[in-house]
């Protein structure tokens, strides 16, 4: 069911710089700086953004000389894809179902 889904990963997602950020990381590994390029946004505003995404588990580190890479951890987003996919053949199953109001 939907809700044992970590809260933290649905408030992670939920903001449109984080989720940019979560897209550009499923298509490869990314520094500060090229996240900072791709996004325009400032580099402490994206860095608070980045420890939201690695504090709900969406993003992991990889340090590199004086740079820290950022990967997309996908077993998180394929456990929160196969809830929603439960919840809506709950809702298709459930579709005819009404409660009769008092």
């Amino acid at each position: 069911m939907l809700t044992s889904v970590d809260p933290d990963v649905i408030r992670a997602l939920g903001d449109p710089l984080r989720l940019r950020i979560v897209t550009l990381l499923a298509r490869e590994t990314l520094c500060t700086t090229h996240l900072v390029e791709e996004t325009g946004a400032r580099q402490t505003n994206l860095s608070n953004h980045l420890k939201v995404l690695r504090e709900a588990g969406l993003v992991e580190t990889e340090p590199c000389g004086r740079f820290t890479y950022y990967r997309l951890r996908p077993e998180v987003l394929a456990g929160l894809s196969e809830r929603f996919a439960a919840l809506a053949g709950s809702a298709r199953a459930a579709a005819d179902n009404r409660r009769a109001c008092p």
